[in-house]
């Protein structure tokens, strides 16, 4: 394994931000193996999320599928050996090659090395800082046509802070929430609520394991509503909609970080 199948830049002050799930490459050796379908595939991927990144000077982003390695499960659940680790969907045409499955495992221990490296320079230098855990969600499993799913149980912003200690990390929870759905660029009425469909995953967890006194990685997951999940289109300049709503989040953060201090 040569070329690392995710890019890392590193820039000045105390936010980063990642995306883990918007690659859709596969290794040489993987690539022939999967049963499922570009598509089938792209689904359950998190297109978009990675130009969503640019928004901090330090990012992370993942160029190849969560199928060959989801970097936002534990090393043991990385690959998705049956269909119950993958939403019921068949991922490979035959059983898994013991080889191929230690070259994913080994991704996955290299990515968390170099996020380890990466974020103890950060910390040295910022003390606190704040992750932008960046992901979507699916809202229309019932087809193309099909209805969206309840809005009850399906915010148009899940914010996942089931991993931290949420009493310490109230205040920049609390402002990045609000900051957030007072934004108009995305929709004037943004549905922004903790902790209703995902708790936030792995990558958010070590976080916070790692750097108990120092990390703060908030899960943002958005709802689909801004692009056809079945196709993969996005609708006409929501993506860069949400960029700028979570790039007006960036301040009020950063200065609830500071008075944290």
């Amino acid at each position: 394994m040569t070329t690392k199948p995710w890019t890392i830049t590193e820039g000045d002050g105390p936010l980063v931000a990642v995306s883990v799930h918007s690659g859709h490459g596969a290794r040489e050796d993987v690539a022939p193996l999967f049963a499922l379908t570009d598509a089938e595939r792209l689904r359950e991927e998190d297109p978009f999320t990675d130009l969503w990144t640019q928004i901090a000077p330090t990012r992370a982003t993942v160029q190849h599928s969560r199928f060959e390695v989801d970097l936002n499960r534990p090393r043991d659940r990385a690959v998705y050996l049956t269909p119950e680790q993958a939403w019921g969907l068949h991922v490979w045409k035959q059983e898994l090659p013991t080889e191929v499955l230690e070259r994913s495992q080994a991704q996955h221990d290299a990515f968390y090395a170099e996020m380890s490296a990466l974020l103890n320079r950060v910390a040295e230098r910022n003390g606190r800082f704040v992750v932008y855990d960046l992901h979507t969600y699916n809202h229309r499993r019932e087809g193309a046509d099909g209805p969206e799913a309840p809005k009850a149980q399906n915010p148009d912003v899940n914010l996942g802070t089931g991993t931290m200690n949420r009493e310490r990390w109230a205040p920049i929870v609390a402002t990045f929430t609000e900051a957030l759905r007072v934004t108009d660029q995305v929709k004037d009425d943004l549905d922004v609520r903790e902790n209703v469909k995902f708790l936030g995953g792995q990558f958010s967890r070590w976080v916070h394991e790692t750097y108990p006194e120092s990390g703060c990685s908030l899960a943002i997951e958005f709802k689909k509503f801004f692009m056809d999940e079945w196709t993969g289109e996005p609708h006409p300049g929501q993506v860069d909609a949400i960029r700028d709503a979570l790039a007006a989040t960036i301040a009020p953060v950063l200065e609830t970080l500071a008075r944290m201090r």
